[in-house]
């Protein structure tokens, strides 16, 4: 059974299919059709699956002509019927799992795909979790929806494991086709066909572990590990703004140390769909094993706190403008969690704007890449320009992403004052009217 699917893999014999068509599942789905792989997309929401069929792009790390051309050829689409799972080989599940109102991890997205990937699983078929999760998903949950639901039994009769996600959106550098990946599968057959797959599109790029937990392991550690530098840089920029030192200057001079240190910097709080949420699912599978996790959680309440740190900062700066944050007319330049993407999922700007609201401040908002958004049912528009006017009549602007479209010396010129919380001002030659975090 392993030799033959390795020969097909090396052929580009095996159809591929990936469950969820976002940010993670439709880059993955292009790569593995530009590597020769024919590609089905299972998504639930019929519009996405539409968008693809058109060939029409709607991911930024995506480009669009590649996409339009592997739809054409039909080497990719996609689908609402995940009866079609009959037809793949190998099947990536790429679907969100986000936090419950009490901040412990939602798997209902995993564990509904599971279900209906379990339906159609045909023999010698491989799966692999990509969606992030704490240690022990795979084997305590995955195997047995799939084996009760199939009737099959892992490592006997369909291969089982765990590559954990690294997309970054908007990185110029690292994109799913040169990001290496970690392949951790039940049983060693398992882990060689599918890391056979993974290769197939990345050369040598793949490292194999013992283990899914392992592998799911992997990913709460290199996200675990920027929340909690994250959360001591952050610590350290509310002290060294009591202290009158910038901390920004302190960060370049360590910048210089060739060896032991590696620079994160401060900011209005973390967001998007990985740095946030993840220390969250390690900690609450450490409650089972009766573990506390003092130092991750210690930064996870720094980091939580920064949104109400940065109000408390636009409250000082408009006093010394003679000004009270209730009444003031406050600009919140850039929603998005991180510079030059579209995606504000849990951004940090958001939970200023709530913060400001709260206060009493009249709040609006500017983003290049995002003019609206909804939250709490509600759609909140942004201003459709960044004028002279608009600055002029504003009595702070809090600068949140770092966006390079943003010409800052004409914010500068305008504002009457501005709280940069990403040093994205650093280059402005006149600094009378702005504060950085």
């Amino acid at each position: 059974m392993k030799e033959e699917l390795l020969s097909r893999i090396a052929g580009k014999q095996i159809v591929v299919g990936v469950v969820g068509l976002g940010y993670v599942g439709l880059p993955l789905a292009v790569e593995k059709a530009k590597a020769g792989f024919k590609t089905i997309g299972f998504d639930v929401q019929a519009d996405k699956v539409k968008m693809v069929n058109e060939g029409h792009n709607y991911i930024g790390d995506v480009v669009d002509a590649e996409l339009t051309q592997l739809v054409a050829d039909g080497m990719l689409s996609a689908t609402t019927d995940f009866s079609f799972v009959k037809d793949v080989d190998f099947i990536a599940i790429c679907v969100p799992t986000p936090l419950d109102a009490h901040q412990q991890p939602d798997i209902s997205y995993v564990e509904s795909s599971a279900k209906a990937i379990a339906e159609h699983l045909s023999p010698n078929t491989m799966v692999v979790l990509e969606s992030t999760t704490y240690p022990g998903t795979t084997e305590e949950l995955i195997r047995p929806l799939l084996e009760k639901g199939s009737g099959l039994t892992c490592g006997k009769d369909f291969y089982l494991g765990f590559s954990p996600e690294r997309v970054d959106p908007g990185n110029l550098i690292y994109k799913t086709k040169n990001t290496p990946k970690v392949v951790g599968a039940i049983g060693e057959d398992a882990r060689e066909v599918i890391a056979a797959v993974y290769g197939a599109v990345l050369g040598d790029k793949v490292h194999t572990v013992s283990s899914p937990a392992v592998a799911e392991m992997t990913k709460i550690l290199e996200n675990t590990y920027r929340n909690i530098n994250i959360g001591l840089i952050n610590e350290l920029a509310i002290l060294c703004n009591r202290m009158n030192i910038n901390l920004w200057e302190v960060i370049e001079a360590a910048k210089t140390k060739p060896f032991g240190f590696t620079p994160f910097y401060p900011g209005p709080g973390l967001g998007g769909h990985c740095i946030p949420l993840d220390p969250y699912y390690l900690t609450w599978k450490a409650r089972e094993y009766g573990f506390h996790t003092s130092m991750i959680e210690a930064s996870m309440m720094v980091n939580d706190r920064m949104p109400e740190y940065t109000v408390e900062r636009c409250g000082k700066i408009l006093n010394r403008h003679d000004k009270s944050l209730k009444g003031a007319r406050v600009l919140v330049l850039g929603i998005a969690y991180k510079q030059d993407i579209d995606d504000c999922r849990e951004s940090p700007a958001l939970r200023v704007i709530e913060e400001l609201e709260k206060t009493g401040a009249v709040v609006s908002f500017y983003d290049p890449y995002i003019p609206q958004y909804k939250q709490q049912g509600k759609m909140k528009k942004g201003e459709p320009a960044l004028t002279a006017a608009l600055l002029q009549q504003t009595d702070l602007v809090v600068v949140t992403a770092a966006h390079t479209n943003v010409d800052y010396d004409f914010v500068q010129q305008y504002a009457r004052a501005i709280f940069d919380t990403k040093n994205v001002m650093t280059q402005v030659k006149e600094r009378t009217n702005i504060e950085v975090l």
